[in-house]
């Protein structure tokens, strides 16, 4: 069997037990059983439980980096849609993954603490993505944004809660959406947006 294709074994096997189990709760011995191999011979593909577990998090994100990418280029939308879309697409897929697997939340939890740099790639790409809807705002008159990089990572700041919202809170997706509702109109004053409806926004207080 190719090299690649008993890393995906690896990686599925281990999918399975972080998920189920838990990723404290898992050992390397147990996922070179669940893969019909020595502990040895997983140690050639993966010095480490935590190097498995950031691979499994890395191929995950890059096939969701992909949907945002494909969004901020997508054509007849304004750059008020865009960064809308945006922020709920985050908002509702990572809530439905968290939903699915809770116990991804303990995995996601340590590669970020054990592995900061991991997430600060994720957030640059992000960031980037987001810059990119401000520059095309600006061009087309929605926006007024100065600096399009730092205004970019104050939305991500002011958005934090949205990124893994069960993290924070165990609001049902319903409230967090109102929330994050509120949230982006509020950021759409402060971007200069100069759409037709943009004298009647209004901040919703009832749910």
């Amino acid at each position: 069997m190719l090299e690649p294709d008993v890393r995906q074994r690896i990686l599925a096997a281990a999918k399975r037990r972080f998920f189920h189990y838990g990723y404290g709760k898992t050992t390397m011995a147990e996922l070179a059983q669940d893969c019909n191999m020595s502990a040895g011979n997983l140690y050639r593909f993966f010095p480490s439980k935590l190097d498995i577990a950031e691979a499994i998090a890395t191929d995950s994100e890059d096939k969701g980096l992909e949907a945002f990418a494909e969004l901020v280029r997508c054509p007849g939308l304004s750059a008020r849609e865009r960064l809308r879309e945006f922020l709920f697409l985050e908002l509702r897929s990572t809530f439905a993954t968290l939903e699915v697997h809770p116990k991804a939340i303990e995995m996601a939890e340590i590669i970020t603490h054990e592995r900061p740099e991991w997430g600060n790639r994720r957030y640059a790409i992000m960031r980037g993505l987001i810059a990119e809807i401000l520059a095309e705002g600006n061009a087309a008159g929605e926006f007024a944004v100065e600096d399009a990089t730092f205004t970019a990572e104050m939305i991500q700041s002011a958005t934090m809660k949205f990124h893994y919202p069960q993290l924070w809170t165990r609001l049902t997706l319903d409230r967090l959406e109102r929330e994050l509702a509120g949230v982006f109109e509020i950021l759409m004053r402060g971007l200069g947006f100069s759409g037709t409806n943009a004298q009647n926004i209004r901040v919703k207080t009832t749910a």
